[in-house]
């Protein structure tokens, strides 16, 4: 008898043969193991040669404000330094007297604070960390807070900023030694790659600046800006560590945060305003909230997704971004997969 093909890998092969992405990596899993998982494709056209591997370290773009953001924010909450409900500019001195006071960090994490859609950093406050942050805290609000809800990389740049001043630790540290370490998350780290893991990470977009495709440096431009490392985007992972994460969501390991965090997140916080919102987290595409999957999507070509009713986790790592920007065909494949984990 023939053995039956993974319906994943079916389905991501096809992915790649139909010209996509050059390669994708997956895994599916639940409280206790991992279901399924595999890569298919090459890990940099130029070298045909070489596949995309399961260790394979991918720039996974916005979900940095997961791994990092979302996840060191709800260490502090859950010891009780920081109060959602809060305005920042009653306990944070930069916010004080500037547009984002009366923002609350629930503000931030549901995507309502009214901030400025695009990052646009360094166009409109230039090179200088500092009048970044100073410019990003100054910069009027589109509307009052509470009112839309309207995804920025702002509100986890803000977001990363308190967690720094909250604990007077970079963003960087706070996320290794509060999410990932306690995880076991030992490939996870903020950018650039040091060039012994280099050649292992899949390279993005080509960049004209430096002529080649980058590969173990951010994509992101405002992450550059800011040194690679914000709450937009900077962190390299792989699957196997994503996974690890997400099962903490499903079986959680002690010391880092909380399945009482988790709970709270992965619900709607938005009310009747839509798209719906849980914290930082949001519905899947094509599902309702009532239906408890729950998905984060980075720009490169990233997504993963989570239920804890149905125990069940998935992540699906590629970079489309060394082939096209258009996000049409692999939203399309994203949606196929996500049926096939959660059916």
């Amino acid at each position: 008898m023939v053995p039956r093909r993974d319906p994943f890998e079916r389905l991501l092969s096809d992915t790649v043969r139909a010209g996509v992405c050059p390669g994708l990596v997956w895994a599916v899993g639940d409280a206790r193991t991992t279901l399924s998982r595999g890569a298919v494709g090459v890990l940099d056209p130029a070298r045909p040669a070489g596949p995309v591997r399961h260790d394979t370290l991918f720039d996974v773009a916005s979900l940095t404000k997961i791994l990092a953001v979302w996840a060191v924010t709800g260490t502090l909450v859950d010891a009780g330094k920081l109060d959602l409900a809060a305005p920042l500019g009653s306990y944070w001195p930069e916010a004080a007297g500037r547009p984002v006071a009366g923002v609350t960090a629930h503000h931030l994490l549901t995507h309502t604070a009214g901030m400025p859609l695009r990052a646009n950093l360094r166009p409109l406050y230039g090179s200088d960390p500092q009048d970044i942050r100073d410019g990003v805290l100054a910069e009027p609000l589109r509307h009052r807070p509470g009112e839309a809800v309207a995804y920025t990389d702002r509100a986890a740049l803000i977001l990363g900023y308190l967690t720094e001043y909250l604990t007077r630790r970079p963003l960087a540290r706070l996320a290794e030694e509060r999410v990932w370490t306690p995880l076991g998350m030992t490939e996870t780290r903020y950018g650039p790659l040091p060039a012994a893991v280099k050649e292992r990470c899949a390279p993005t977009e080509y960049d004209e600046e430096s002529g080649r495709h980058l590969q173990g440096t951010v994509h992101d431009f405002s992450a550059r800006a800011l040194g690679g490392a914000c709450g937009i985007a900077g962190v390299f992972t792989t699957a196997p560590d994503i996974g690890r994460f997400l099962r903490h969501l499903l079986d959680p390991v002690p010391g880092t945060f909380s399945a009482a965090w988790t709970a709270a997140s992965l619900r709607v916080h938005t009310g009747a305003l839509v798209p719906p919102r849980g914290l930082f987290w949001h519905p899947a595409p094509y599902t309702d909230p009532a239906d408890g999957v729950w998905a984060h999507f980075g720009f490169t070509g990233t997504g993963l997704w989570v239920s804890p009713a149905r125990d069940r986790w998935a992540v699906l790592l590629t970079n489309r971004l060394y082939l096209t920007r258009d996000p049409g065909p692999l939203s399309r494949v994203r949606d196929v997969f996500r049926r096939l984990v959660f059916s």
